[in-house]
């Protein structure tokens, strides 16, 4: 049902020019008039690593925490290959799980807002058109959508996202406002 996407962050301690490592760095993107940090990009595993010339480094785009720590050992090993002088060992915090699914049907929002609260989410059809569902346990936010999809973001562990998942569908069967 889900696809998980990870990101971390990780400092290097450092402040860092970033028009020298763009020059230096190939599979970079770095525009500073758009974005304020260099994306450097992996391939295997496929993640982008965003660094900021205060020497912040996150991590983005993984599919497991696995290749998260692997996308960021390949990054640091490319710096240190430019003489970057990189902490050994980095350790890598993940701070945000992204997981999409779909629950197969279509979904009313307009009742799912009435009957899960109104304290409880935000549904503003004119300005963004899924219902934003705040959940107290797990601590995230699930995006439910008219086609039935959602995405559960703010998790820390894998563990966030299959209890957020759960307990959302767990209300809307409660709610009769899901079909099995």
């Amino acid at each position: 049902m889900s696809r998980l996407d990870r990101y971390s962050t990780r400092h290097l301690e450092q402040e860092l020019n970033l028009e020298t490592l763009a020059d230096d760095l190939e599979d970079v993107s770095y525009d500073p008039e758009q974005f304020p940090g260099l994306v450097y990009r992996t391939t295997d595993p496929k993640a982008a690593s965003l660094l900021f010339r205060s020497g912040k480094l996150v991590c983005t785009g993984a599919s497991s925490i696995d290749n998260l720590e692997e996308a960021v050992r390949i990054t640091v090993e490319k710096f240190r290959s430019l003489g970057i002088a990189v902490p050994a060992d980095p350790e890598v915090t993940v701070q945000n799980i992204v997981t999409s699914g779909d629950f197969g049907t279509r979904l009313n929002l307009n009742a799912i807002a009435i009957g899960l609260g109104l304290e409880a989410v935000e549904y503003e059809p004119e300005q963004f058109p899924g219902l934003v569902y705040r959940l107290d346990e797990p601590d995230v936010v699930a995006l439910l959508f008219g086609s039935g999809k959602l995405v559960i973001t703010g998790g820390e562990h894998p563990t966030d996202a299959e209890a957020a998942i759960e307990t959302v569908q767990t209300r809307l069967l409660e709610l009769e406002l899901l079909e099995t």
